[in-house]
């Protein structure tokens, strides 16, 4: 290994830390990711990515761990597997953490916009109430608590709570919905709050970079929420199909007893503290991108 060359861990290689691991890759680092498929540890090699077969539900697979400068965990939860998501995101988080060498530099982890639980139309940022309403939110807020309380006094932390992540190739769910007329749920002038997967990607590189977080939390958004309805006109409009159907659009205002809002995410500390700037602010220059497959 060169004196620049950084061993970059990767718990969790999916959507988005495949794109991390290949930008690391390809700045010449070591990038190490953990994988339970043998099929994907050969993609992996073809990659130039050193591939570590384990489980984070397993945790005596887990102990050939190398120490590494950077640990980015970015574990998702597949609803096909037998696991429970609080199974895969508390107990293999712990299982980890337990298991990483106390040699290593920064962790990064992955959490989600789902711990607010403002749902008014109210910005939040980092220093917003945490009072998640959905299981799913309640989950990564443990998660989260999990990783200061297990690493306090011990590695550095960056917790990184990303808005929905879109982009290539995956957006196929949502167009064939549109494509087959199926009404949308929810209410459509609730706000969305949105990353662009290659956004995301170069906000962890350059936070791994930066190893000297001011505090441990940042909100990974873009620019600028839009509501569902402009979101999924503009997603028409770019695989030209009909305007979306709603559902609440056949209901009166009188009967809509919780306009769920959702909450408007504000990302100035990533852009101002973190001196990250966005390929793509809002959805105006996203979405094409993500679409450009699936015309």
């Amino acid at each position: 290994m060169s004196p620049q060359q950084q061993t970059r861990l990767i718990i969790g290689c999916g959507y988005l830390g495949r794109r991390v691991a290949q930008r690391w890759v390809d700045a010449g680092d070591d990038v190490v990711a953990l994988t339970r498929s043998a099929r994907h540890a050969d993609k992996f090699r073809e990659n130039g990515i050193r591939p570590a077969v384990g489980d984070v539900l397993r945790p005596e697979t887990l102990y050939h761990l190398p120490p590494a400068e950077t640990v980015l965990y970015a574990v998702g939860y597949d609803p096909s597997g037998a696991a429970s998501k609080r199974a895969v995101y508390i107990d293999g988080l712990r299982n980890v953490l337990a298991a990483l060498p106390a040699s290593v530099g920064q962790f990064l982890y992955v959490s989600s916009t789902s711990v607010y639980g403002q749902s008014n139309g109210e910005r939040v940022d980092e220093t917003s109430p945490c009072v998640p309403r959905t299981d799913g939110g309640r989950i990564c807020l443990d998660a989260e608590q999990l990783v200061r309380s297990t690493l306090k006094d011990r590695t550095p932390m960056q917790i990184l709570r990303l808005s929905g992540i879109y982009g290539p190739g995956r957006l196929i769910a949502r167009i064939d919905g549109l494509r087959e007329r199926r009404p949308l749920p929810r209410n459509p002038n609730g706000w969305l709050n949105l990353i662009h997967v290659a956004d995301a990607a170069a906000a962890v590189i350059a936070i791994a970079d930066q190893n000297a977080p001011a505090s441990d939390v940042l909100l990974v958004s873009d620019d600028r929420p839009c509501t569902r309805r402009d979101y999924y006109e503009m997603l028409a409009q770019l695989v030209g199909t009909a305007a979306p159907i709603f559902e609440s659009d056949n209901i009166t205002a009188a009967e809509v007893s919780t306009p769920d809002l959702g909450k408007w995410c504000d990302n100035r500390r990533l852009r101002r503290e973190r001196g990250i700037a966005l390929a793509f602010p809002t959805i105006d220059e996203g979405l094409p991108d993500a679409v450009r497959d699936a015309v």
